[in-house]
């Protein structure tokens, strides 16, 4: 038992090491596209365990994720200001609506491997400065890169994106098949820090969950 114990104090305390230096130890670990001067305001939305980015709507974008509008999503609508992606793990994101739905299973799933999917939300005005809404102002070329980032995200069949059919929580979302796997170790916050890395925007090296998610961004995009 005391064995145990230690085993356990140990990977509790190299797991709180790694993460501390995923957030002080910056990737790129040099700057890149400087931040605040593009057209483009995206945005980082975080509850206590997940994050989304929010992509401002335009008709480029609109062109681009057609799919959604086809499979009834509202995209189109003169109201909606933002489409809000996420990925994640695909028992815990369909099983686990609200929290007092959570199950044994689908943690168990997050925990170690599980499928993932797309989250695809669709949002009005989002109010801005707010504790849980980061912004960033990032360029044409900046923003396009993100584009292909989140499209490539989306797992795709003969006729495109595989839309999950009726797993949505209300009539303004969709869940779709994504590409790669989902794990304790690569989860949505993970996903969240590539797709800004991918717009030129630094992250710490690991931020598996929002807050070092979050830190990280404020340190290395000033």
């Amino acid at each position: 038992m005391r064995r145990f114990l230690r085993f356990l104090a140990m990977l509790v305390a190299a797991v709180a090491l790694a993460a501390a230096l995923g957030v002080l130890v910056p990737r790129p670990f040099w700057p890149g596209t400087a931040v605040g001067e593009g057209t483009h305001r995206i945005l980082v939305l975080r509850n206590p365990i997940h994050t989304d980015i929010a992509i401002p709507v335009n008709d480029e974008v609109r062109r681009r994720f057609r799919f959604l509008a086809d499979a009834g999503l509202p995209s189109d609508a003169p109201e909606v200001r933002y489409l809000v992606f996420g990925w994640g793990g695909r028992a815990f994101y369909l099983e686990t609506p609200a929290w007092s739905q959570l199950k044994a299973v689908p943690v168990l799933k997050a925990l170690t491997l599980d499928a993932s999917v797309m989250h695809v939300d669709v949002a009005g005005a989002i109010a801005e400065p707010h504790p849980d809404v980061t912004g960033f102002d990032i360029t044409d070329a900046s923003f396009d890169a993100l584009l292909d980032f989140i499209e490539a995200s989306f797992q795709r069949g003969a006729n495109g994106p595989v839309l999950i059919e009726n797993a949505g929580y209300s009539n303004f979302d969709r869940f779709y098949e994504a590409n790669g796997h989902f794990n304790a170790l690569v989860g949505c916050n993970t996903w969240t820090a590539a797709a800004l890395r991918t717009a030129g925007l630094r992250t710490g090296w690991w931020n598996p969950l929002p807050v070092s998610l979050e830190l990280s961004m404020k340190l290395y995009n000033r």
